[in-house]
């Protein structure tokens, strides 16, 4: 994984309670990927195996991401059966909970919908070695290596910009030949009073086959 100075959170996530967003911002781990084929801000990149927090939550996009984000941070920051703090890491990830089929459309999300919020967690860990979750809303999974297209852009990610820049990733995918495995992710990287142009956010989508 890289290191990279960043401030890890997310954006739109006004009213986050309890957290204290002064801690996030360090040096953090982000998961590694080899580039494969790149035109500008657009890439097919290949990663390997990692290993995620994740929460399920429902409602719309913002509201759950927020939720999702307070379940995970209340794992890492120690509600876990060690008591131990893990190590924060960037970006949050969010996904629609379903999966769509290869050769269909992407339906947005509409309210009541289920989203799959993540951290990636440390590379230093492993199944054996992380510290379980006391909150049964917390899962710890192995994702296997994947193969994704991105879009990288800076601004505030509402759901109108999200759209947009996925439309150009679905098209850099479509000149390549290139099917959708899954919905697409939302990768969030700052914290919400990051000035606009400063910003990473970035949409990615599964790329179906094996990796290479």
């Amino acid at each position: 994984m890289h290191k990279r100075s960043i401030f890890f959170a997310v954006a739109g996530l006004a009213g986050v309670g309890s957290i204290t967003w002064s801690a996030m911002a360090s040096n953090v781990e982000t998961p590694s990927y080899k580039v494969s084929s790149k035109s500008g801000n657009l890439e097919i990149r290949e990663y390997g195996p990692t290993i995620v927090a994740e929460a399920t939550v429902e409602g719309n996009r913002d509201k759950s991401i927020q939720r999702g984000f307070r379940i995970i941070a209340d794992y890492i920051f120690g509600n876990n059966q060690l008591s131990t703090k893990v190590a924060m890491t960037a970006p949050v990830i969010q996904q629609p909970k379903e999966k769509i089929a290869m050769t269909a459309p992407v339906i947005q999300q509409a309210s009541g919908k289920s989203w799959n919020v993540r951290f990636v967690m440390p590379s230093k860990y492993t199944m054996e070695t992380l510290p379980r979750p006391v909150n049964p809303k917390v899962a710890l999974i192995e994702v296997p290596a994947m193969r994704f297209a991105a879009i990288r852009f800076s601004g505030f990610a509402g759901q109108g910009s999200l759209d947009k820049h996925e439309a150009q990733l679905r098209a850099f995918m479509a000149e390549r030949g290139l099917t959708a495995a899954n919905a697409p992710q939302y990768a969030f990287y700052n914290a919400p009073w990051t000035l606009p142009f400063m910003r990473r956010n970035e949409v990615m989508i599964e790329v179906a086959g094996e990796p290479k």
